[in-house]
């Protein structure tokens, strides 16, 4: 395809550090693989579409909201009391949930197009250096000379997780990794990231990355996206995010409720003065961020590359 233009773009974007720290849910025991391969070369018109959306959780997706503040499963005699997760044999396991989406639209008509596209999703525990969902996507079009030929092409990854916090001595192999009283406070956080393209010419690659199944916290949970593009047209690239994430408040051994249940641990709420085991983790990081670039015209070179990571661990 002719190269065309002068100018080129080239934007990074890190989020991640500060009180972020997300927890990463286990896998299931039974996982599951899909793995699509497409390839297309065709004069004329061409459509593709592509959604996913997977909801995940450590307790039962079912009654959510709300996520419970501790594991029913863990009170063994169903009377309010959990073992110290620092010092007893029982977990204390709040719920966690995660949910990631994944959307990509595609219309090409009168012209030649070349498509090459792979996707990749596992439901398996993964390391740091590996992904859940990953999609790549290599698109050429160069509309017909007799006709008004144009092609118009959106992707868009998201993932949202939220948590009631946990017992890092139970979440961390690194023993370095337990500060904050022993625990990961809670958190709910969102990042989408995507990138558009409408136009009559295009040679264009995205990436689209995402990871939220671990077996530990000593991953971090991650996402990623980069866009590469020439042609003539309009194009845009953006992320939205928002970072909402708690802070351990004072620990102590138990707290009885006015219902007459013991709850242990407890934790001593600053913001408010008052015991509160349902919800014992202060916020301490409330951040907005978004970011969008567009190109317009002849397109020499266009790039962006976003990526988002959050972890009590991270590389």
């Amino acid at each position: 395809m002719k190269k065309l233009g002068i100018t080129a773009l080239v934007l990074l974007v890190l989020l991640g550090g500060m009180a972020m720290a997300d927890d990463a849910v286990g896998a299931t025991r039974q996982t599951q693989g899909i793995t699509t391969v497409t390839h297309v070369v065709v004069y004329g018109t061409f459509t593709d579409s592509a959604e996913a959306v997977w909801v995940s959780s450590n307790q039962d997706l079912r009654n959510n909201p709300p996520l419970n503040n501790y594991s029913d499963e863990l009170d063994a005699n169903d009377d309010g009391i959990i073992d110290d997760p620092l010092t007893g044999n029982q977990a204390w396991t709040p719920e966690t949930q995660y949910t990631m989406s994944y959307s990509e639209q595609t219309l090409a008509d009168n012209g030649y197009i070349e498509w090459d596209k792979t996707v990749s999703l596992d439901t398996g525990n993964k390391v740091a250096n590996q992904d859940n969902f990953k999609a790549t996507t290599q698109f050429d079009f160069v509309s017909s000379e007799d006709a008004m030929g144009r092609a118009t092409f959106s992707e868009s990854l998201m993932l949202d997780g939220a948590s009631m916090g946990s017992a890092a001595g139970n979440r961390m192999l690194c023993p370095f990794g337990t500060g904050d009283s022993g625990y990961i406070p809670a958190y709910c956080n969102i990042v989408e990231m995507g990138s558009s393209f409408t136009g009559s010419r295009v040679s264009m690659i995205t990436q689209a990355s995402e990871r939220h199944v671990a077996a530990s916290a000593d991953v971090p949970v991650g996402m990623s996206y980069s866009v590469g593009l020439s042609g003539i047209g309009s194009a845009a690239a953006w992320i939205n995010a928002h970072i909402m994430e708690g802070r351990t408040g004072g620990v102590f051994g138990s707290y009885t409720a006015p219902d007459g249940k013991t709850y242990e641990p407890g934790f001593w709420n600053y913001d408010t003065g008052a015991a509160s085991p349902s919800n014992g983790f202060m916020q301490g990081v409330d951040m907005v961020y978004k970011e969008k670039t567009t190109a317009s015209g002849v397109i020499e070179s266009f790039s962006k590359s976003m990526t988002y990571q959050s972890g009590v661990r991270r590389i």
